[in-house]
Order: structure tokens, then sequence, then C-alpha cells
């Protein structure tokens, strides 16, 4: 995430630089020069016998200082939009990466809700763990008693402590899974897990209700599908730059500066040297260069209209999976509350027969493993749902509140 918040701080930059294109470009000069010129100067003179003689004089040099003082302008007339055009693709594109951002913050808000769900799930498996120990002890101790007044078998008392050993080997290992959650849940709030822990409680029940008939223009606050027609129109922009290359480019041009001998005439009239016009300059052959540019630019266009379109149809697929999900969920959830309660209901008669001797004990081990497993799938069928409704607030970009 602070790789997504970076690049939001790059392209607000970005936007600023390209904002500074519709101001005039002023500098400041200033400059000493000392120059120094010589030449060599001689004499011929004529010897006898047709010898000529050339003898050097002193070399000679002119040395000139010239101190310059003056400023400068340049200001491109954005008459064919050119710097419009590169603005507001900048400013698209701007727009994209802080819809990436809040994408990334989406996702980790997601991931840090399932986890949260998921440790809570873990909570009450334990709670279920603990009450089917206490129920198997319970069982075992009656069965010790029938075992030492005669009226039932050792294989009761051996099979009554071969499935009390083995729920308590779960109730042991259920501590893990709690563990690594709570450990992903510390990094995602950005602490160090040994110093992060979270409290059991019990676990939630009230499955959130999406309400029917959505309006699909929720799906426009997905950070993804506002990203990808951001860049759509960052797109769309770049055309119009590499269309205005075709077009004349126009800047006005002036500078007043000063140049003299010495510093201290150097600001007077009859030093100063200024100039001011402008100038036009257009390509008349470049090789089909501008055109392969905007045929780039167009290319560009198109693959980020089928990305855009991709991501609405991926946030419309994953509304409808989890609309389904949710729904079938529920279905399920009646259905495995129904099963706990007559698992429950089972080991209790189950145990009495067995009490009364009308049973062997195996069945009351079948009632109780009977039990454990419905209680584990309702379980998991209400983290599911809880599940879902994150992965639902994820598809439609923040939840189904609509303005």
């Amino acid at each position: 995430m602070l790789a997504a918040a970076a690049n939001v701080e790059e392209a607000r930059a970005v936007v600023r630089q390209a904002q500074a294109g519709f101001w005039p470009q002023l500098s400041v000069n200033a400059s000493r020069t000392r120059t120094v010129q010589g030449s060599a100067g001689g004499s011929i003179v004529s010897g006898t016998g047709g010898t000529t003689v050339i003898s050097s004089t002193a070399t000679k040099s002119t040395t000139s200082t010239i101190t310059q003082l003056g400023v400068s302008g340049d200001w491109e007339i954005d008459l064919w939009g050119r710097i419009r055009r590169q603005t507001e693709g900048d400013r698209a594109s701007l727009q994209a990466s802080e819809a990436a951002l809040a994408s990334a913050r989406l996702a980790a808000q997601a991931e840090l809700a399932t986890d949260y769900f998921e440790l809570r799930a873990q909570d009450q498996l334990q709670i279920i763990l603990n009450d089917i120990v206490a129920a198997e002890q319970q069982s075992l101790k009656i069965t010790e008693n029938r075992y030492r007044v005669g009226v039932a078998a050792k294989a009761d008392v051996v099979s009554a402590q071969t499935q009390l050993l083995s729920s308590q080997a779960q109730q042991a290992n259920a501590p893990l899974q709690r563990g690594l959650l709570e450990h992903a849940i510390a990094v995602l709030v950005g602490q160090q897990p040994a110093n992060f822990s979270l409290p059991s409680a019990t676990m939630r029940n009230d499955v959130p209700t999406v309400p029917a008939g959505l309006p699909s223009t929720l799906l426009e606050r997905r950070p993804d599908v506002a990203e990808s027609e951001r860049q759509v129109a960052a797109s769309n922009a770049q055309i119009g730059v590499a269309i205005s290359a075709f077009f004349p480019t126009l800047d006005i041009t002036g500078s007043d500066d000063y140049r003299g001998n010495t510093i201290s005439h150097l600001i007077r009239s009859a030093n100063r040297v200024w100039s001011f016009g402008p100038s036009l300059a257009l390509t008349v052959f470049d090789a089909g260069l501008r055109r392969a540019q905007v045929a780039q630019a167009r290319a560009a266009h198109e693959a980020t209209v089928d990305n855009y379109r991709q991501a609405v149809l991926t946030g419309l697929q994953q509304v409808e999976d989890q609309l389904t999900t949710l729904r079938v969920l529920e279905q399920s959830a009646v259905i495995e509350d129904a099963a706990v309660k007559a698992a429950r209901e089972a080991e209790t008669l189950t145990l009495n027969q067995y009490k009364a001797g009308t049973v062997p004990y195996s069945s009351v081990i079948t009632a109780q493993t009977t039990r454990l497993n419905a209680e584990e799938s309702a379980l998991n069928v209400l983290s599911s749902r809880l599940q879902a409704s994150v992965a639902m607030v994820k598809a439609l970009g923040g939840g189904w509140h609509y303005p």
C-alpha cells in the first residue's frame, strides 16, 4: 500500500510539471568574460647575395573584458491544445493512481475482515471442542461406574477413553490456526506479532443481508473500475498530444541584457541590448514518425478501453458469484442449525439409553461424533457466510449502501 501511495505522489508531481507548461519560463543570467587576443609583429631586411633575413619583433596582445547581466524568457503558446491535453492526461493518470491506492486499501481491509472472522471461527471451534471434551469426560465416568458394578464391558471403557483422547488432541491443536491468524492480523494493522493479541470471544451470527434491487451504478465505486476508466481518459488525451505534433509550434521569446566593460557603469541605456518576437516551427518531414506516434496512441487507447470493459464484466461476475454464494449458504445454514439441534437431542437420548442398558456404548460414540461433525459443519457455514459478506462488500467497492 505504501508503494501505491508513493505512486500517487509521483503522479501528482507529474501533473504540476504539465501545468507549468501554461506559463512562460523566465531565467536570469550573469557572466563576466575576459578575452586576450595576441598577434606577432616583425620586419623584413634584405641582405647581400639575394639572401633575405626575417627578424621578429615583440608580440602584441589585446585584452577585453565583457560583463553581461540580463533576463530572458520563453513562452509556448498552446494554440493546438498540446499542453492542455498533456495536463488532462496526467491528471487522469493521477486519478487512476488514487484509485489504485483505494483498491489496495480495500483489499487490505477485506483481508483483515476475513482473517478476523476466521479467527472468531477458531474461537467458536474451541468452545465446541471444550464442550465435546467435557461431555466425553462425563461419558467416561459413567462408563467406568457401570464397569465397576459389572453392567459394562471393559471394551466400553477403552472406547470411551479413546474417544476422549481423540477429542483432546483436536482441542490441543485448535490454538495453532488461531495463532497464525492472529499474527496475520497483527501484520495487517502494522504491529509486531509478538506484541499483539486478541482476547477470545464468541462468534457473531448476524450475517448482513444484501437487499434486493441494488443498482448496477454501485460498481462505479469499485476502485479497479474507476482506475480503468481513468486510464481510458489518460490514453485518449495522449492521442490529442500526438495529433498536435502535426501543427506548428508558436513560441514567444525575449531577452533584456546589459553588456559592458565595467561593472560600475553596466546598468545604463548605452549598454542595453534587448530582443522580443515570436517564432514559428513546423516539421515538414519526419519519415512517418508522427503518424506512427498517433497510431501507437490509438492502439494504447484501444487496449485501455478493452481493459475497462473487462474490469466491469469482472465486477459484475464477482457480485453475481457472491449473491449466489450468500443465497445458497443461507439455505444451508437453516439445514445445519436443524442438524445440530437434532444431533444434540440424539446424543442425550442415546446416552440415557446407554445408562438404561438398552443400547451399546458404540451408539453413544456414534451420537457424539455426529454431534461434533454437525456443529463443525454449521460453524463452517456461518464462517463462509461472513466471509462471503466481506467479499460482497469488496465486490461492490465498499458496501451496498447507495447514496
